[in-house]
């Protein structure tokens, strides 16, 4: 276990990192404005697939739904990097933080490759193709973020941590206010209590802007995309930058909670 100075130490480098967050806002709305555009020119049935992901994210919250993935292989991937043996996950909280670290870098690194597949695959077609890639990425991204979150000591059977989840996953694709604003809600989330999972839901203000945010993070990056052949490569460069994104916001998010739970109990 690492001392508190350690600790505090990691704590400042998260801080650091949420302080960055402010300079994306130029760019974030630089690359919002091809969707507003394409949205006009878009087939119905691209429209029909992003309705569907409503849907998806609401059943994900509720139920957890097919996204929900098994504690035991990831135990079994920390284990062998940690060489201590795991029954549950508060075996777990008192693992050291560059651990639990490395295991995540290693199993990130594999879910960017994995991104970047299936952007290759569905890029290949440019726009029709395109309908495939979105909830792809999606699955791609909800199954990342638990994986990290179980890896830092948090179960996502939990309704409470589905909602942190998403959470997550609006803060990747927010603008500097509303990762301001994610970042402030997400102070409060300091139990699974059912207060606790109410607030963080209205906070949400509903899934239908958790949607539409994350499909226009794909901004000009998926216009290029939307090119037949051509797309192959910008789907895989693009889908590999966005879970890139995403798994260092929820390694950045998790990892603070567990560290802020750790000093808590020194005092």
């Amino acid at each position: 276990m690492e001392t508190k100075e350690e600790l505090l130490k990691e704590l400042d480098t998260i801080k650091k990192w949420e302080d960055e967050q402010g300079g994306l806002w130029f760019w974030d709305r630089i690359g919002r404005l091809p969707f507003k555009i394409l949205d006009k020119i878009t087939p119905a049935f691209i429209h029909k697939k992003m309705g569907s992901l409503l849907d998806e994210i609401g059943g994900y919250i509720q139920s957890g739904g097919r996204y929900l993935i098994s504690k035991e292989r990831l135990f079994s991937r920390i284990e062998q990097s940690t060489g201590k043996p795991l029954t549950s996950l508060s075996d777990i909280h008192s693992l050291p933080i560059k651990s639990l670290d490395k295991v995540t870098s290693e199993l990130v690194g594999q879910r960017k490759k994995l991104a970047a597949f299936q952007g290759a695959s569905t890029g290949i077609g440019g726009m029709f193709t395109l309908a495939l890639d979105i909830p792809a990425i999606l699955a791609i991204s909800l199954k990342t973020l638990q994986e990290i979150a179980i890896i830092y000591g948090y179960d996502p059977n939990e309704k409470s941590e589905r909602i942190f989840i998403v959470k997550c996953l609006q803060f990747s694709s927010a603008d500097i206010v509303g990762k301001r604003a994610i970042l402030n809600s997400l102070k409060e989330h300091s139990s699974p209590s059912d207060d606790a999972s109410g607030e963080m839901m209205s906070q949400l203000q509903g899934w239908r802007e958790v949607v539409y945010t994350y499909r226009d993070a794909f901004g000009w990056k998926k216009f290029f995309q939307m090119v037949p052949v051509a797309g192959l490569v910008f789907g895989a460069i693009t889908n590999r930058s966005m879970i890139k994104d995403l798994a260092e916001t929820g390694t950045m998010l998790y990892k603070k909670r567990r560290i802020l739970e750790r000093l808590e109990n020194m005092d």
